[in-house]
Formats: C-alpha cells, sequence, structure tokens
C-alpha cells in the first residue's frame, strides 16, 4: 500500500516538474529526469522483489 502511495507521488512530481511552465524553461529537463530516474529504480526494486 505505501509503495502504491509513493509511486503516485512520484508520479506526480514527474508530471509537475516538466519545463513547460513558464518560470522553468530554463531548467531544461534535469528535474523531470532525475525524478524519473528515482521511479525506474523503485520499480526495479519492486520488480525484483527487494521493495
Amino acid at each position: 500500500m505505501l509503495f502504491v502511495i509513493l509511486m503516485v507521488v512520484l508520479v506526480l512530481a514527474l508530471t509537475a516538474s516538466l519545463p513547460v511552465w513558464p518560470h522553468s524553461r530554463s531548467w531544461g529537463y534535469y528535474p523531470s529526469g532525475f525524478i524519473g530516474l528515482v521511479i525506474l529504480i523503485l520499480l526495479g526494486l519492486s520488480l525484483s522483489g527487494t521493495l
């Protein structure tokens, strides 16, 4: 249950960090890339049974 909540929060953070907002256009894809990497690591851990 905690894993599902964590994934939902991370997916929402990923969509919020996309550089489509006027104040974040200069950031590039770094924030969304980092959050996407965290999501991939958590998915890998959950599929391997570690998490």
